[in-house]
């Protein structure tokens, strides 16, 4: 399937979704956000996918949604598109599989949101980010005021969202915004590097995993904890458990099937 705002591309295993607005910087407005859903849905059905990138250009990765689409909101106009970043932001951090955003400069607004939704990040050295909406006297409205608080912390979401100050590589990667930083040239060698690993890795462990994370990190520790216990007794059920224990004891790399 063709796209006029995003690029898709899969290669053993690793999906990559581009975000492919050039002109406008990558923003995001109702079109890119809507195929952004279509290609998730693609992904969702395809069996062979264990990882996903997200990545923007080798300049920007996404400069924050597309204000021209808002300038003449009203209340209602702004809901719906709230509603639909929430969706798929949310179906991003829900997918099964871990998600990766490679980010080559600004990731400002709805672009920090969209890397906010993924499990991983990778940023260049140039690498920007930021909540800037208060500049323009809203607030974040993809996820930003409650992801990046989980983050990184109440107190530095609050200055950050305040404020509306951009944060650069250096300290994005102290304060936990990312999990790694390299060379501009690099951002997604080593988002594909990290990728391998990962799929290297029992696919159903890792969707055990991730799922039960989340649970404890959005709904506590109490139902966190109610769901590692379901998530750790179903791995039992698998296949990848057996291998990966005898593997163990026979004192050899496990051949894992993923199911």
């Amino acid at each position: 399937m063709s796209f006029e705002n995003i690029a898709y591309d899969e290669s053993e295993g690793i999906v990559t979704i581009q975000i492919n607005r050039p002109k406008a910087f990558n923003a995001l407005n109702t079109a890119t956000n809507l195929e952004l859903e279509t290609a998730l849905g693609m992904l969702e059905k395809n069996a062979d996918a264990r990882v996903l990138i997200i990545r923007g250009s080798d300049s920007v990765f996404v400069a924050g949604a597309d204000v021209s689409e808002l300038m003449d909101a009203g209340p209602k106009e702004a809901k719906e598109n709230c509603e639909l970043a929430h969706r798929v932001f949310l179906r991003i951090e829900n997918l099964k599989i871990p998600v990766i955003a490679a980010i080559n400069g600004p990731a400002l607004g709805g672009g920090l949101e969209l890397a906010l939704s993924c499990d991983f990040r990778i940023g260049g050295e140039k690498a920007q980010f930021g909540l800037p909406e208060v500049n323009l006297g809203i607030i974040p409205g993809a996820g930003g005021t409650q992801r990046l608080a989980r983050l990184i912390g109440v107190s530095r979401a609050k200055e950050m969202i305040y404020l509306g100050d951009k944060v650069r590589a250096d300290r994005a990667l102290e304060i936990g915004l990312i999990d790694r930083k390299v060379p501009d040239g690099e951002v997604y060698g080593a988002a594909v590097e990290m990728a391998k690993a990962l799929c290297k890795r029992p696919a159903v462990a890792v969707a055990l995993a991730k799922q039960s994370i989340q649970r404890g990190a959005n709904f506590g520790l109490g139902d966190g904890l109610a769901s590692e216990k379901e998530f750790f007794s179903s791995a039992f059920a698998t296949a990848d458990q057996k291998e990966g224990m005898k593997a163990f004891f026979e004192r050899r790399p496990p051949v894992f099937q993923n199911k």
